[in-house]
Order: structure tokens, then C-alpha cells, then sequence
């Protein structure tokens, strides 16, 4: 099948091999030239249909049955302007330094064309796609790195292309420094560390990273205890390396996954002293701090991220579980509220 230029209806019978199969898998199956999360859209959209009626993706096919699927093409993405607050840390001509909040993409990607950081930036600066660096393409204006969806916390974007190609030399030369702050299923024996494992695509889940195999690319995470909480513990990460996912699979490989991370096998639900916590809904990841030169002047930049309100609650609550005063909390955090 070529790519999506021009609608492309194709007709498929259901064999007796493929009976009882999900819809979306068996397109997948049938259309190797599509994702399944384009194979879910076109279901979505109602452009498959299964005995002339619409169907769900987890629908299970029965023998002799006729499905039809109309390919149409995408429509093109491009970064648009939105009204989305955004908390701005630090702004000038060459740059901005925003506080992503969690639950915010960064930019426009086949499964998020609106609601983005750069969206809302765009409305920020004036609504113009020539208010941030196009370095990065029309997709990606302005974005020299990124945070996950579920990461919080400070993150630079480049204005114009100077700046851009300044601030991507910096992080490829890794004289970038960025502090974490995450919560840590495990009491720490140790007051500070480093974790030095190679990370690689987990052979078995492809969306997560794993640092338990021997193979990989070089990665190093350094790390201290701000605080312990019972069985848990309040530390800053320090990543020398950039790799995807590198502080949660450094953390789950040795046995202390972050709270709320259940990709990397966390409990949904955590338990301190008698109570029995609901769940996060995010994981317990902040990026609070970002340290870098400036592109224009050279002069150093030290921009904080105050941690997000969901996290600051949800450690005041587990201290109360634990009979730990909320004073000891707020010391610990010091310089990051």
C-alpha cells in the first residue's frame, strides 16, 4: 500500500484462521504500511466499517465477514497559536524558559495536533509561527529539548535560529545542568550516588526503556537524598546524560521506581503508615532547575521551577502519614517552592 497521498478504499474477507481477532489487529496486520494508532483513527473517524456498519477497534471479526477501510490522507500539522495559560519563568529576545505543567505535550504529533506547549506559546508571543526559532521545523518551533507528557518543570525554548543553534550545542556538549526532583518507592541507605547503566528499548515494551540489559548507550544519572519519608524517599537526580525516560528506568533498575510511574512497574496505589493513598495520576517527577549560558551574552542563567502544586500536596500528605513535621518538608525544599 503506498503512503497516504490520495484516498485508498480496500475491501478484506475474515478468514476462519483470523476468527475472533480485534479489528484494529488484524488491520494492522493486513496493512503493514500503517500504524495501529493510524489503523485506531481511521476507526475513530468511522472510514471502517464491517458489514457496512461502524465498528470499534477491540470489535472481534467473525469468519465470512467484509470489511472496508477508506484511507484517507491526514490533514497536514502545523503549529497554530492557542489560548493556553502557561507559566512563564524567564523571558527575553532570544529565549523563554517556561514551567511545563504535567499532562502537556511539548509539540504537535500524530496523536496530539492541539493543547501543546508550543500552541501555547505561540499565543503568548503574539501569535506568530516567526516568534519562536525555526530551526526545529514548522512542527517543532523554538523546541531545543524536551520534558515527557507527565514531566513537569522547566524547559528553554529557542526564539530565533541563533539562539536555537547556541542552546542545541550546549546540550549536545552536555555543559546543560538540569536537576530533578523525584519520589522514590524505598528508603535509600546511601545519603548521595550515581547510577552509571547502559539504557536501551526494552525488547518486550516498546513504549518504556530499560537499563537491566547489558547493551545500551552510555547514561549516567547522579543523585541526592533531600528527604526520607518511611518507606520512601524525596531525591534530586542529576542526568549528565540525556536518554529517553533515563531517570525512571535508572530508578526502577534498581529496585526504586518513582512514585506514580507504572509503566516502570510502580504500584498505582502506595501505602504510609495507615493510609492507603489514591493514585497519583502522574508520576513523581519535576524538573526544577535548569542551568546554561546565556546564547546571546554567554552570561550564566540559573532558572527554577517551583514544584507543582499537585507534588507539594501529595508529599504534605504522605509526611502526615508517616507522623514526619511538615517543617522538615519545607526545609528539604528549600529553593525549589
Amino acid at each position: 500500500m503506498s503512503p497516504e497521498t490520495s484516498i485508498d478504499l480496500r475491501r478484506f474477507t475474515v478468514s476462519s484462521v483470523d476468527a475472533g481477532r480485534r479489528l484494529d489487529l488484524y488491520l494492522a496486520s493486513r496493512l503493514p504500511n500503517l500504524s495501529r494508532t493510524r489503523i485506531q483513527e481511521l476507526i475513530d473517524q468511522g472510514q471502517v466499517r464491517v458489514g457496512q456498519r461502524l465498528s470499534r477497534s477491540a470489535h472481534r471479526i467473525a469468519a465470512g465477514e467484509a470489511i472496508e477501510v477508506e484511507v484517507q490522507p491526514r490533514p497536514p500539522l502545523a503549529a497554530a497559536p492557542e489560548e493556553i495559560p502557561i507559566e512563564v519563568l524567564y523571558e527575553d529576545d532570544d529565549l523563554v524558559v517556561v514551567n511545563k505543567p504535567a499532562g502537556m505535550v511539548v509539540h504537535a504529533a500524530a496523536g496530539a495536533r492541539s493543547g501543546t506547549l508550543v500552541n501555547a506559546l505561540l499565543y503568548h508571543l503574539g501569535g506568530q509561527l516567526g516568534a519562536l526559532s525555526q530551526a526545529g521545523g514548522v512542527l517543532r518551533p523554538g523546541i531545543v529539548h524536551r520534558l515527557d507528557r507527565g514531566t513537569s518543570g522547566a524547559l528553554v525554548v529557542a526564539r530565533n535560529d541563533a539562539a536555537h543553534r547556541a542552546l542545541a550545542d550546549q546540550f549536545r556538549a552536555r555543559t546543560v545542568h538540569k536537576t530533578y526532583i523525584a519520589l522514590l518507592h524505598g528508603r535509600l541507605a546511601h545519603d548521595a550516588g550515581s547510577i552509571a547503566l547502559p539504557i536501551a528499548r526494552d525488547p518486550r515494551r516498546r513504549t518504556r526503556m530499560t537499563a537491566r540489559l547489558r547493551t545500551g548507550r552510555e547514561s549516567r544519572t547522579d543523585w541526592h537524598v533531600l528527604l526520607r519519608l518511611g518507606n520512601f524517599t524525596l531525591v534530586t537526580a542529576e542526568p549528565r546524560t540525556g536518554r529517553t525516560h533515563q531517570i525512571r528506568a535508572h530508578f526502577a533498575a534498581t529496585g526504586h521506581p518513582l512514585v506514580g510511574d507504572t509503566l516502570y512497574s510502580a504500584a498505582q496505589r502506595v501505602r504510609a503508615g495507615r493510609v492507603l493513598f489514591a493514585p497519583l495520576g502522574r508520576v513523581f517527577l519535576h524538573a526544577a532547575r535548569l542551568g546554561f549560558a546565556h546564547p546571546r551574552s554567554g552570561q550564566p542563567l540559573d532558572v527554577r521551577a517551583p514544584l507543582d502544586r499537585t507534588l507539594r500536596d501529595y508529599l504534605a500528605r504522605l509526611a502526615g502519614a508517616v507522623d514526619l513535621p511538615a517543617p522538615q518538608v519545607d526545609a528539604a525544599l528549600r529553593g525549589y517552592l
